[in-house]
């Protein structure tokens, strides 16, 4: 089931809240004793995060959850970057459980979400501190922003109390609320500097054409930029790919 992205959270009585998570949505399931843990796109997560799929599992046979596997922080908050280089951060690597879809091969979809909920709180009981039960809230939108904006979270996932689990679907029983709603950039390009490069190129897409929005060189030490570096040059091209870019002559073309 997704979740639709919203410019003003969901209010009223029938909405829960959860912290938005910043890692990679999962689904976990046990068959025969084995557990396995799949993408949105049903690939496996398995060889990816062996750490939690080798945990003693506590999850029934034939039982199928969904949750989101995250990188915590010093500080306990999720972060995106650490997951990304999880073979280095394995101890910080989390699976955080939020619905339960099927136990001991009853099927719950078409139960509300609370009552979903509430088998999942009675029946689940996990011992490894890998894997967590996502805490739900039962307050006011404004409350919840506001204590998410206060500990640095990316936002707040609002549920529908009687929501069904709808395969595949972006209803609106489920809603995403950002408060980073920064813009997805680009690299196009590079100026060439020590290292590899003295900064990088960033833009948007318009369409079909790539708008240039400013160079970035702060925020790189000597080993990033010859790693950035190394990724960048077989996708260079003699084009510059950028349709408003000042002095072009400086600049080495790349897509990414």
């Amino acid at each position: 089931m997704e979740c639709l992205a919203v410019p003003q959270l969901p209010d009223g009585s029938n909405w829960v809240y959860e912290i938005k998570l910043d890692g990679y949505r999962a689904v976990a399931t046990n068959s025969k004793g084995t557990l396995s843990l799949f993408s949105k796109n049903r690939k496996s997560f398995n060889r990816q995060y062996p750490y939690l799929v080798q945990t003693p599992s506590d999850l029934p046979d034939n039982t199928v959850i969904d949750g989101e596997i995250v990188a915590l922080d010093d500080a306990g908050r999720p972060d995106f970057n650490s997951l990304q280089h999880s073979r280095n951060q394995a101890s910080r690597i989390c699976y955080f459980v939020f619905d339960l879809l099927v136990y001991q091969n009853r099927d719950l979809t078409q139960l509300p979400f609370t009552d979903r909920r509430q088998i999942m709180s009675s029946v689940l009981k996990f011992r490894s501190p890998r894997i967590r039960m996502a805490q739900h809230f039962e307050t006011s939108a404004e409350e919840m922003v506001g204590a998410v904006r206060q500990q640095g979270l990316e936002g707040v996932i609002a549920k529908r109390k009687d929501s069904r689990y709808e395969v595949g679907k972006r209803s609106g029983a489920w809603a995403k609320y950002r408060l980073n709603r920064g813009q997805e950039l680009v690299i196009g390009g590079y100026v060439p500097g020590a290292h590899g490069f003295d900064s990088i190129i960033v833009g948007y897409y318009r369409g079909k054409e790539l708008v240039y929005i400013a160079r970035v060189r702060n925020g790189f030490v000597p080993a990033t930029r010859r790693q950035v570096f190394a990724k960048l040059q077989p996708l260079v091209v003699p084009d510059c790919p950028f349709v408003n870019l000042p002095e072009k002559h400086k600049v080495a073309g790349a897509t990414a």
